[in-house]
């Protein structure tokens, strides 16, 4: 599979000639797993299934306060990608249950150095919000 050619320059992806990277694509590989991974609900439902571990259908759109439309299309595609498993339990009606792969569970630490991101520049954030918030008025 070919990989997106792109160096990490500063804080600017950029290839070489400085051309605009093949990250930009959106039939690289790289790309597309950086875009599955940064969906919004990607995070919820691994950062879920972790707490939860496996996890009926109806249990795990309760805790994501999902709809089933969106929890059936995103768990298709974490399955797709081999993030997450589907087991079904050939029972009445069909028990299904959803859990993560190693695959998925390799994200975790990926989600939580995110997080520990996010909590140490909330205030960062919440103060250019309000400067910005300020000069638009």
């Amino acid at each position: 599979m070919p990989k997106c050619k792109y160096l990490l320059v500063s804080t600017l992806l950029t290839t070489p000639d400085r051309s605009i990277p093949d990250l930009l694509d959106p039939l690289c590989p790289t790309r597309q797993v950086v875009d599955a991974i940064g969906d919004k609900w990607t995070s919820i439902l691994i950062i879920f299934l972790d707490l939860l571990g496996p996890t009926r259908f109806n249990e795990l759109a309760r805790h994501a306060q999902i709809s089933f439309k969106v929890l059936t299309a995103v768990l298709r595609r974490l399955e797709r990608d081999g993030f997450v498993t589907r087991t079904v339990v050939p029972t009445r009606p069909p028990a299904v249950t959803y859990a993560l792969t190693p695959l998925g569970i390799s994200l975790l630490p990926v989600l939580a150095t995110v997080r520990v991101w996010a909590e140490a520049n909330v205030p960062k954030i919440a103060e250019a919000r309000v400067k910005h918030d300020r000069s638009a008025l």
